[in-house]
């Protein structure tokens, strides 16, 4: 199949290698030549494109199938307008219109958009409740998607990514944590379920939850990488600890508490690589003691 991968960065780059190593034919699209280089280090084409301009968007090649993976330039509301509402409905437009488009949409958005549960179990089935404009705009981007025909769309929203580049230590092992539970996914696991849905024609009009199996409690999470790294735990904070503590601007996102359940990415047959950040951040571990 040819796949188009529209903002192709630190998932899309993994996505893309896969997708190429197994037959496919893969157009990765940024803005930056630092970006287009980085595609092209990975051995696929690389097209210079603006998902917020279509007539830019023609220099991109009919596909079977399109990846939205765009990041915003910016934490601001606005910054996430762009990259998420402007630019999906833009390439929707773009890719839609032309005599031959895709079949398939998939675009990643964040389990954020179901704001706080106070640590309760959340999966597909559960109301979204954004927290904050930001996750606002990332629902509204995802009803574009599931409305993007002739394309059948899929929405994989994904937990905290980390892996190569993103294990963030200090987070953990400089303190303080405040409590709360991690929903996270692995770099090549959040790759590998996009490649899974689309070259096992899954998931087609779909939300699914792109987390591994294991919602962890940060407390607990610092206290094990800190024994594993040989370090003293870090200092810990309750949300009110940290609003006292910074007089008492504790964003809604921070506030946000809530387990993400993966029972239907496991009913669609994906296996992840690392089912728990405690696989997963070994690397960094091991890089960290030895150092």
């Amino acid at each position: 199949m040819r796949v188009a991968i529209l903002g192709c960065g630190y998932v899309g780059i993994e996505l893309g290698r896969r997708l190429t190593d197994a037959g496919h034919e893969v157009v990765g699209v940024r803005r930056s030549a630092t970006g287009l280089d980085a595609i092209e280090d990975a051995g696929f084409e690389a097209v210079r494109a603006d998902v917020t301009d279509g007539e830019s968007l023609s220099a991109v090649p009919d596909v079977d199938w399109v990846v939205y993976a765009a990041s915003a330039s910016g934490r601001g509301v606005d910054a996430a307008r762009t990259a998420y509402v402007t630019g999906l409905r833009t390439a929707v437009e773009t890719f839609c219109g032309r005599a031959s488009p895709p079949d398939r949409l998939v675009y990643t958005s964040s389990t954020g958009v179901y704001g706080d549960h106070d640590g309760d179990w959340v999966d597909e089935s559960t109301t979204p409740e954004p927290a904050t404009e930001r996750q606002d705009v990332l629902l509204e981007a995802e009803r574009i998607a599931l409305d993007a025909s002739p394309m059948d769309g899929t929405v994989v929203r994904f937990g905290g990514l980390y892996g190569p580049d993103r294990y963030r230590m200090d987070r953990y092992l400089d303190g303080p944590v405040t409590e709360g539970y991690l929903n996270s996914i692995h770099r090549d696991d959040a790759a590998g379920i996009v490649s899974h849905v689309l070259t096992t024609d899954r998931a087609r009009g779909e939300v699914v939850l792109g987390v591994d199996d294991e919602p962890v409690s940060k407390h607990a999470f610092a206290d094990w990488l800190a024994e594993e790294c040989g370090v003293d735990p870090p200092a810990k904070w309750t949300v009110e600890e940290r609003a006292a503590a910074t007089d008492d601007t504790v964003s809604r996102r921070v506030r946000a508490n809530k387990r993400c359940a993966n029972d239907r990415l496991h009913e669609l047959g994906y296996a992840l690589r690392f089912p728990a950040v405690y696989d997963g951040f070994r690397p960094a571990i091991d890089a960290f003691t030895s150092s």
